[in-house]
Formats: structure tokens, sequence, C-alpha cells
């Protein structure tokens, strides 16, 4: 029997890695930084989160992005102590944009409350060292287009703050997300197109996301090579956007995918975010935990993501 058009387009992939592995072994060295994004813990404390992920072996962390006020959000000093006791350090920033401050928003207040929020971020990276922040070009949760100038708003409206991410050394990580839950920039050539309108050098990276990708893209794995050097953090879950292991995504082709583009150094993440089946995630953001099930979700995806790792390199 014949292979399918996704089979074969895997089948290229494991020849890529393989001829990888035997002719650059040493490309192969480290392995993948393994992160984990805490929004989806809702409003548990930190030092609960961190404490969770230092069990299971996750040595890094995507902070939400929670600075929606001048009074709100997770503050330097306090929070690096608490990862520090822990043993993890800060990867980046989830940048949270609702349409209350969304960057293509065709009220100025909104894009405008988009800059504020993206400067209080920056500098709150800059005092605990993470490596990027991310972006979404359009508010998740408005898959509805107010117009057909939402992306020259946006790109016009980031550039303002483009030059804050060169100065606080943070690198803008734009994130496609799929066409249920925003209104553009679906595919990593949708975001590969923003950052060249933007035009700046301050905007230069690409925050993936398996489960929108399934959406979005012909090839999760082709998508990961096309996305190359400028891919700085991928968001992880199954098929069903569960726990890795629990659904049908094929973990390996993007596991050598991953390597083949030398995504194995540091200032690259793998990063859980597995949020659960539905459509609309986000009140989980502001909700109480079951501390329980969140110990199994990051112990069975760990787990699971470093089997694979062990069996992809093994080939």
């Amino acid at each position: 029997m014949s292979m399918q058009n996704y089979e074969k387009k895997n089948e290229a992939i494991r020849n890529q890695f393989v001829e990888l592995k035997k002719k650059q072994p040493k490309r192969l060295k480290n392995r993948l930084n393994l992160s984990w994004s805490n929004w989806g813990f809702g409003i548990e404390p930190l030092s609960a989160s961190a404490a969770r992920l230092s069990k299971h072996g996750v040595t890094f962390i995507e902070l939400h992005g929670n600075h929606y006020g001048a009074d709100l959000g997770y503050q330097p000093k306090e929070t690096l102590k608490i990862l520090g006791d822990n043993g993890v350090k800060v990867a980046g920033l989830c940048g949270m944009f609702s349409p209350d401050n969304d960057l293509s928003s065709n009220r100025a207040i909104q894009r405008q409350a988009a800059i504020d929020y993206i400067r209080r971020e920056l500098d709150f990276a800059q005092a605990v060292k993470a490596g990027y922040m991310l972006v979404v070009p359009g508010a998740v949760g408005r898959p509805t287009a107010y117009d057909a100038s939402e992306f020259f708003r946006s790109t016009e409206t980031l550039r303002i703050v483009a030059g804050d991410f060169r100065k606080a050394g943070v690198r803008a990580a734009i994130e496609p997300i799929r066409a249920a839950e925003v209104s553009f920039c679906h595919t990593i050539a949708d975001a590969q197109a923003y950052i060249a309108a933007v035009n700046h050098h301050g905007v230069q990276h690409i925050n993936g996301d398996v489960y929108h990708m399934q959406s979005g893209e012909s090839h999760i794995g082709e998508a990961l090579l096309a996305a190359g050097e400028r891919l700085t953090n991928l968001h992880m879950a199954d098929s069903n956007r569960c726990a890795l292991g629990d659904g049908s995504l094929d973990l390996d082709t993007l596991i050598m995918a991953l390597y083949l583009i030398g995504y194995n150094q540091p200032g690259c993440y793998v990063t859980p975010e597995p949020l659960g089946p539905g459509g609309d995630p986000y009140p989980a953001m502001n909700g109480k935990p079951d501390p329980a099930l969140l110990d199994r979700l990051v112990g069975r995806t760990a787990r699971y993501f470093r089997e694979r790792e062990e069996a992809v390199r093994g080939l």
C-alpha cells in the first residue's frame, strides 16, 4: 500500500534527521529545553506552580503576562525568589491580547491599551530576565474581523513599541492562532508576512503553537522547518489540547523537525500549554484550579515528551 501524503512528508523529515545524526552528531548533543506556560494554572500561587514544575523536572516557566494595570501582576523580586527557591528560570512571558488591548482595534483607545500593556510587560521581562514575549497581532476570542484594515493597524501599532523590545533585550514572538479564535494571522507564513510588514529589527521572532497549527498548517513538521531560526518558543498540547500522549499528535516528527532547525539551544523552548478541549479555555485563567489534576497533567506531559525525545534520538 502506498503512503499517504502526510506520511511522505513525515518520512522526508525522518530521513533528514537520520542524515543529521549520521553526519553531524554533535548537533544532537543538547536536549530540547522544556518549559511550561502557567496561565492555564489559573489563580493559584506562583509558589505552588513552581514547586509542581520542579517536582516533574521542568526547569523553565513561561509566565502569565498578568500586568493588566499598574497595581496588577507578578512583582520581580518576589517572582525571582519563588522561582529560584524551586530551581526554575523564566523562559519568557505569555502576552495576553483581548479586545481590551487589541493591536488591530478600530478604536484608538484599545490600541493605546495594547501599547501600555506591552511596555509594562517589557519592564517586568527585563527585571526577571525573560527571553521573549508572546505577541498576538489581533485579539484572541474575536474571530470576526473589524474591517479590511486590521493588519495595517496592528503592524503600525506594534512598530511604535518595536524599539522597546530591543532596548529590553526581549524577543517579540509573533503567535499565529487558529481562525476559530482570531480574525487574522493563522499560520507560520502569516507570521512571517506580519514580521516583514512591521519591518523593524525589534520584531523578528515567532511563537508557534502546535494545537493551532493543526488547523492552519498543511503539515506541522514542514511549518516548523519553514519557521527556522525565527522560532523561539513552541506551545505544545496533544490533538485534543490535553496532555501530550493523550491524543493522536505525531510528536516524534515534530521533535525531529526541531532538531533539524537547531532548536536544542539556549533561548529556544518547548512549552506545553494543554488547556483542554473546547472553544474557549480563557475563563480558566481567572479560576481556581484543581491541584491534583494539574499535577497529573504536568507529570504525564513531561514524562511523555522526554520519553519520545529519547526514542527519536535513538533512531
